[in-house]
């Protein structure tokens, strides 16, 4: 691989990722938490980037490592460990995918007032030409990469647009009024929590690294994926909160819209467009690429035929989305079911890094270990919390 094509993959895995968080439950999400918890959120963002971090750098260093897909790691440790967690994986990918076509729909129908299951149908036929182009690969590295930056920039534009208190920001994100297990839990899952924590990892597999020597770009694409899904969640947290801290109310029905539309007028109406509609197509890409690349090592139809699956995959999300509707209304607790998968997922990798037939001769680092299994105890003791409050509600 000649060093364009491997920084171009380096890039493009850390998009792929970062994109496949962004998606409608982001948007939904981080604006919901803002509104709820104010300046106080950014500690909540400042500290599940943390936990971003220590799981993600282990899940892909091992990956890499060990040259295997997870559930294969998963397996020789203990057999059908991993086709259960791949039968987590796909359900969650899924269940994530109708959200994510359905804010195609949306997202369109703000930017051309197609009816949305029309604007679904239109972005599944462009996810699947994506998929179906001869370099499927390098043209997936450059359609996460260039919406990414797209949703970044009208997004800026309209934190700055909204005024936001930056200064009691910064000072909340340290010292916070006010704290949520929920935010954190569904935070950490939304970023990193399901398949999306395995999203690039799984994608520089397949681009060809593999071994101890690829750590290096291994840890750069890693980090670079938290960093950038971390700048548009603080962005949009900055623009939410500017337009709170207006007074304004949010309409609870899309009150990220409501952001965008209460900064910019209907101009922010129309970025809110089209940051919905790419962060959703993105999300529908990675959701498809990542959930069946966990079925490939466990068929050999799949493996052969994974562009078929693939479109399988996202045209039974867009059949759902048409025929029932879209569940928009469940995207934060879905988020949040993620989180709960997260502890189990970085167990299996925190113990395969220390088993020789996996990982071979690579000595996992002390403080690696320690950030890995301090992220399991954190986001294990936050999810009986969250589980807590879940029956307490229904009770």
């Amino acid at each position: 691989m000649n060093s364009i094509k491997k920084q171009n993959a380096i890039i493009g895995a850390a998009f792929l990722m970062a994109t496949s968080a962004i998606g409608p439950g982001f948007l939904t999400q981080t604006t919901v938490f803002t509104q709820q918890l104010l300046a106080s959120f950014g500690f909540v963002i400042l500290l599940s980037i943390l936990l971003d971090i220590g799981a993600q750098l282990n899940i892909w260093r091992i990956l890499v490592v060990s040259s295997k897909r997870a559930p294969i790691i998963a397996n020789e440790l203990l057999p059908g460990l991993g086709y259960f967690i791949t039968g987590l994986i796909v359900l969650g990918g899924i269940a994530f995918n109708i959200g994510n076509i359905g804010g195609c729909g949306l997202g369109l129908q703000v930017l051309t007032g197609l009816n949305p299951a029309v604007g679904a149908i239109i972005s599944c036929f462009l996810a699947l030409f994506i998929f179906w182009m001869k370099e499927a690969g390098a043209l997936l590295d450059r359609f996460t990469k260039i919406l990414g930056m797209l949703m970044m920039g009208l997004t800026l534009y309209i934190a700055v647009s909204a005024n936001p208190p930056v200064q009691e920001a910064i000072i909340h994100s340290f010292i916070p009024t006010v704290f949520s297990a929920k935010a954190i839990v569904t935070l950490v899952g939304g970023t990193v929590g399901g398949y999306i924590c395995f999203a690039g990892g799984h994608r520089l597999l397949d681009a060809g690294f593999s071994g101890t020597a690829s750590l290096r770009e291994t840890n750069k694409s890693a980090v670079s994926g938290i960093i950038i899904t971390a700048i548009m969640r603080v962005v949009l947290f900055l623009a939410a909160l500017g337009v709170v801290s207006g007074g304004a109310v949010l309409d609870p029905s899309n009150p990220a819209a409501s952001v965008f539309k209460f900064a910019a007028g209907n101009l922010g109406y129309l970025f809110f467009g089209v940051v919905l509609w790419a962060a959703a197509i993105t999300s529908v890409v990675g959701a498809a690429y990542t959930s069946i690349s966990f079925l490939r090592n466990f068929s050999s139809w799949v493996d052969k035929h994974h562009q078929i699956a693939i479109s399988i995959f996202i045209i039974i999300s867009t059949l759902v989305f048409t025929f029932l509707g879209n569940p928009v209304k469940i995207l934060v607790t879905v988020g949040a079911l993620n989180g709960l998968i997260l502890p189990v997922a970085l167990a299996v990798i925190l113990v395969a890094a220390h088993h020789k037939k996996i990982v071979g001769n690579y000595k996992q680092p002390l403080w690696l270990d320690i950030a890995g299994w301090l992220v399991v105890a954190v986001m294990t003791t936050l999810s009986v919390l969250t589980i807590k409050d879940w029956i307490a509600a229904l009770v």
